[in-house]
């Protein structure tokens, strides 16, 4: 473009005051608040009643006391302990061996040297080594395995359709052998009460003990066939009740 384009009164120069293009925020980073889930959810949105199966309560123990095999010492009461002295017999201990504090004139402050005393600064000579690398144990190319690129499992690659050889099978093939084919007889006849009403079906039980009663029953000798039966007869009977009492009389005395 020339110079005779008029581009307007305005050129670049120093703000007056701060602006917020002079800050640097944080940019695009906040999150919105999700809408699934029932922590953290988003206020402005219809929020579902969630649900937890709960934790596994521990078992019921029957019993918390001590079995028949817990023995009590016989210095424990109701109360605690018994205070009754006891005393035991040990054996004499050893003498303790004597103490090894070195003394006075096993110091010799004289060779302390500028740990005690000022001295003049002191340099020594050393190998440089700053420059030296220590040994690499980066991996090389030869380290990494490249996986296949053949068969139907590639990683990142689209695979072409494989085919796979079976042997050839002898059922239903023109070289089956037909005799080995079960026959009618192979079938056993089903039940018709599988798949029709079943009629009743009954059983014969064993004969069960004679009834053993230990009583002296009269046998067939003990009753006369030619005695003949006496008629039946009547009775005027009597008016009064039987529960009434008797009435003492002068015939009686």
């Amino acid at each position: 473009m020339g110079s005779d384009v008029w581009v307007g009164s305005w050129r670049p120069h120093r703000p007056r005051g701060p602006i917020a293009a002079l800050y640097r925020g944080p940019g695009p980073k906040y999150m919105l608040p999700r809408n699934t889930g029932y922590v953290l959810h988003d206020p402005s949105r219809p929020r579902a009643p969630a649900f937890s199966f709960g934790a596994r309560l521990p078992s019921q123990q029957t019993s918390c006391g001590p079995g028949p095999g817990h023995l009590v010492p016989a210095h424990i009461t109701v109360r605690g302990r018994d205070g009754t002295p006891a005393y035991s017999i040990y054996g004499r201990p050893r003498h303790a061996a004597p103490l090894l504090t070195p003394g006075p004139g096993r110091y010799f402050p004289e060779r302390a040297g500028n740990a005690t005393y000022p001295s003049a600064p002191r340099h020594t000579i050393a190998p440089r080594n700053w420059g030296t690398h220590a040994k690499q144990q980066t991996p090389g190319p030869g380290t990494y395995t490249v996986p296949s690129l053949l068969g139907p499992r590639v990683i990142g690659k689209v695979s072409a359709p494989t085919y796979s050889l079976y042997g050839r099978s002898a059922v239903g093939s023109f070289f089956e052998d037909l005799s080995k084919t079960p026959g009618p007889c192979a079938y056993h006849a089903v039940n018709t009460g599988i798949y029709k009403s079943r009629a009743p079906q009954f059983s014969m039980l064993a004969r069960t003990s004679l009834p053993q009663d230990n009583t002296l029953n009269p046998g067939p000798a003990a009753y006369n066939v030619d005695q003949p039966r006496k008629p039946r007869g009547w009775s005027f009977g009597i008016r009064h009740s039987d529960y009434l009492a008797r009435v003492p009389t002068k015939a009686d005395d």
